[in-house]
């Protein structure tokens, strides 16, 4: 298409009831919206993606289109800085790491920095950067907690504890056996048998909103949970750790307790008690996120997934958020909907809504 000065460019046929969404994330530019739409500039002629680092166009020049194609009809060239007609250069760098997460988890040893960084063509240095922002870990934390992982499946299914530790890539004995219990949680003996001779302290107790249940291992706190029903909470715990040994909390325990009370009552005099938080690396990604929300303020699902640096993750986080079971401690009630309602909270909607509005008096 030849255009001639005298032409002036045309606006995008796109649905306008998108644009104030469009020039939002624009603004912002926002990431999560590449490749759901793209902007044009009627004064330079050029089309970009959204999170395009160039000088934010005015309002009354911008239009938005919903493919290159549609762009390059209207007339638009592509932006020779975001290149929105290829690959984008965080999709590359994604690429990049998902491959070297393939690497790790099929190497019989966690390869190397330096090893993983030249097959992506990257420096080290650069490469840790990059593999940090795409998963929020290290390379060297990716690979233990694969590790860990593949330990956890191979005791399932082998007889030998020595066997299994070599098969899940531990080539020292008192190395693994030195780590074993902050990979497991308990002995790997006991997590073979089901965690058979696993002792768990509970007691049940009363707050302002109710039933609440508190249980913790050798390690830390496993479980605060809200209800109406003791005996439903219990049951709860005993579904959660069926070959457990639970165990009813003696006097010392009953202090435990308390200041679990006292952090529901008063949420600013904080939290110092150890947590024995069970879950996958990206659960306690976002779970380290929630106990960096301040008391008294809330934040939103996409927030906690651009903290956590996936931006696209946001079902995964509210997944993550639902699977939490040390409540208040790790707290998942300071997280709401992008229009600031409340959403679903694992002991109550009205619960939630108390906290919050607990906090914020305090």
């Amino acid at each position: 298409m030849i255009r001639t000065a005298e032409q002036p460019l045309p606006k995008s046929t796109s649905v306008s009831s998108h644009d104030e969404t469009y020039w939002k994330a624009l603004q912002d530019r926002d990431r999560s919206f590449d490749g759901r739409f793209y902007y044009s500039v009627t004064t330079t002629g050029v089309y970009c993606r959204p999170s395009c680092p160039a000088r934010l166009a005015k309002r009354e020049n911008v239009a938005f289109h919903v493919s290159c194609a549609e762009a390059e009809a209207a007339g638009f060239r592509p932006c020779k800085r975001c290149r929105p007609n290829e690959t984008s250069l965080h999709d590359r760098y994604a690429a990049k790491v998902a491959e070297a997460c393939r690497c790790i988890e099929d190497a019989e040893d966690a390869p190397k920095l330096e090893e993983l960084a030249r097959a992506a063509g990257l420096s080290a240095f650069h490469f840790h950067r990059v593999f940090k922002a795409v998963t929020g870990v290290t390379p060297k934390a990716y690979a233990i907690a694969h590790r860990g992982k593949r330990l956890r499946e191979r005791l399932t299914h082998t007889v030998s504890v020595t066997d299994a530790m070599y098969e899940a890539g531990f080539n020292s004995s008192g190395r693994f056996y030195a780590n074993s219990t902050d990979v497991l949680g308990m002995t790997p003996s006991e997590f073979r048998n089901g965690g058979t001779n696993a002792e768990m302290k509970f007691a049940v107790g009363v707050c302002s909103l109710g039933p609440i249940l508190v249980a913790a291992s050798d390690k830390g706190i496993t479980s605060i949970m809200l209800g109406d029903d003791p005996e439903a909470l219990v049951r709860d715990l005993e579904d959660r750790f069926p070959q457990a040994r639970l165990v009813g909390g003696d006097a010392a325990f009953e202090d435990v307790v308390a200041k679990v009370v006292g952090l529901v009552e008063a949420p600013e005099m904080g939290f110092d008690l150890p947590l024995d938080v069970r879950g996958t690396v990206f659960q306690h990604r976002v779970w380290q996120a929630l106990r960096e929300i301040p008391a008294g303020t809330t934040v939103t699902y996409t927030e906690i997934a651009e903290r956590i640096g996936m931006p696209k993750a946001v079902r995964a986080v509210a997944g993550a958020c639902a699977a939490n079971k040390i409540a208040v401690a790790i707290p998942c009630h300071r997280v709401v909907r992008n229009d600031g309602s409340l959403s679903g909270y694992r002991w109550g909607v009205a619960r939630k809504r108390a906290l919050i509005e607990r906090e914020r008096k305090s």
